[in-house]
């Protein structure tokens, strides 16, 4: 071998240790992770590492038409009752009712990420994460949190495209009921019936939260909150009678018919309460529960314009 021959060959073995350091991290180890992850941070705090997006499974229906709206392969729902979003998930797994989840059948799909709904699923978070399923809690109760979960979700599709399309139409529909509006705002009080009991909404409910974005005037914001239940304030007839509301929305949770029957024969032979002006000028309004019991989601303009025309139904809203 020439001196030649021998130097070239040198010269490409120590290219070649070069290329195995830099190949290896210079000798340093580190946790391998796929180039394709990315991490995201929840309503409680949490930083969620996602790879794939290709299997989800939605704990909430609150979630379901924003998923649809971002082409989301959603492959596990809630059961819930016919809607016009069924036709879209019709293959997807049932894995329970909203607070009564199959989390074994959740575990079983073995999906890319699970969307769980703050406060109701927190307690399946150590079951998916032992099973290296990632798991998404938020929180989606006001319009705000609407937009912003919107966001963050085409975030983590890759679709931000149509998620910005969503945010722009569900403005623009809000605005529009707005600009309709009279400038003489209108006082109410919502009230909150179960089989259990009644109390009374605050802002950061969904029907307060659409209150608030029409301007009405809830005079129980002002009151202070439950301890167990910050978008509630308790409820008293006493209250009622010194507040006077012009306008009484209520919304049940439970029988509807039941507990809608129960309370207005209470309104008419009760005479606190048929002295109220709002009883007394028949402007009491039981809210529809797919909008203002559950998060209506993309519906949230829908149903800040039933309460729009509720408050003032003289105005022309235009279809």
């Amino acid at each position: 071998m020439t001196n030649l021959q021998y130097n070239k060959i040198k010269v490409i073995l120590m290219i070649m240790c070069i290329f195995a350091l830099v190949g290896s991290g210079c000798g340093v180890n580190k946790p391998a992770e796929s180039l394709s992850s990315r991490t995201f941070q929840d309503d409680v705090g949490r930083r969620v590492q996602i790879e794939k997006t290709d299997k989800i499974v939605a704990l909430s229906n609150s979630f379901l038409d924003i998923l649809h709206g971002l082409d989301a392969k959603v492959i596990g729902i809630p059961n819930t009752k016919e809607t016009d979003l069924n036709q879209y998930f019709s293959t997807a797994e049932k894995v329970g009712f909203v607070y009564n989840i199959n989390i074994e059948k959740v575990v079983a799909l073995q999906p890319d990420l699970v969307i769980a709904y703050q406060g109701i699923h927190d307690k399946f978070i150590p079951i998916l994460e032992a099973n290296n399923i990632p798991v998404l809690v938020i929180k989606m109760k006001t319009y705000d949190e609407v937009l912003t979960k919107i966001k963050l979700l085409a975030e983590i599709l890759n679709n931000k495209e149509k998620g910005q399309t969503l945010i722009e139409n569900l403005t623009n529909s809000v605005a529009t009921i707005k600009s309709k509006l009279p400038s003489q705002s209108k006082s109410i009080v919502i009230l909150h019936s179960t089989a259990r009991d009644v109390t009374v909404e605050l802002e950061s409910s969904i029907a307060g939260c659409s209150a608030q974005t029409l301007g009405l005037k809830n005079l129980a914001n002002n009151q202070e909150a439950l301890s167990n239940n910050p978008e509630m304030t308790p409820y008293s007839l006493e209250k009622m009678v010194a507040m006077n509301p012009e306008i009484i929305f209520v919304t049940i949770m439970g029988k509807e018919a039941e507990l809608k029957t129960k309370m207005l024969a209470e309104m008419k032979n009760n005479p606190a309460w048929a002295s109220l002006q709002a009883v007394k000028n028949n402007q009491v309004y039981f809210l529809e529960q797919d909008l203002f019991q559950i998060n209506p989601g993309l519906r949230y303009p829908e149903a800040i314009a039933t309460m729009a025309k509720l408050a003032y139904p003289e105005v022309d809203y235009g279809k």
